[in-house]
């Protein structure tokens, strides 16, 4: 998913912002041109339209949390699980927030799936978290902290439909949810038993 270059950056950028000020409906790939100063081409470049784009973002943030997470668990002075799950669990109650940039986005794709190329970029987020959770699980076992026995793709599912679970909520109640840091870390604990 990683693509290093800096005007596909200030690309995404500029459209978390825009998104911030304007909303997912009203934020247009004009709006984009014009906030970036680069040309259509240069967009379209890297997307086909606004909802590749809106996707990108998603996959981005999940990209952002796995380096974040492999930062934890390679360093020599962490052990155990604890920390690599405080930072999941941060993550979550981040990006699940109703304000979140990445949570309007979830909900806006959600809302357009009666149409096949939204449905294929939400189907494709999906299967990157659900591969990014998975690969999490994996490093838990070879760093022995999560059993070798467990399921590591149904616990990747639970983890992925408990977040977007917590993304509907915070979303259908407008404020964060209830749930904590310690709460949801202590949901993953068990879960990973």
């Amino acid at each position: 998913m990683t693509v290093a270059s800096a005007s596909f950056q200030t690309i995404m950028n500029a459209t978390e912002l825009l998104i911030q000020e304007k909303g997912c409906r009203q934020t247009t790939l004009q709006d984009i041109i014009q906030r970036t100063g680069l040309s259509k081409g240069a967009i379209y470049h890297y997307v086909s339209g606004k909802d590749e784009l809106l996707g990108l973002v998603l996959k981005s943030r999940v990209e952002h949390i796995n380096a974040r997470f492999t930062e934890v668990v390679t360093n020599p002075d962490s052990s155990g699980i604890d920390n690599p799950l405080k930072l999941i669990a941060e993550g979550m109650i981040r990006s699940t927030s109703h304000k979140d940039v990445t949570n309007q986005i979830f909900i806006y794709l959600l809302s357009q799936m009666d149409n096949p190329r939204v449905a294929a970029i939400v189907q494709e987020v999906y299967g990157y978290t659900l591969q990014t959770c998975m690969r999490w699980v994996e490093v838990g076992k070879m760093h022995k902290v999560i059993p070798v026995e467990l399921d590591g793709t149904k616990t990747a599912e639970t983890l992925v439909m408990f977040m977007y679970g917590m993304r509907v909520q915070n979303t259908i109640i407008q404020e964060h949810s209830q749930m904590t840091v310690q709460d949801i870390i202590a949901f993953l604990s068990r879960s990973l038993r």
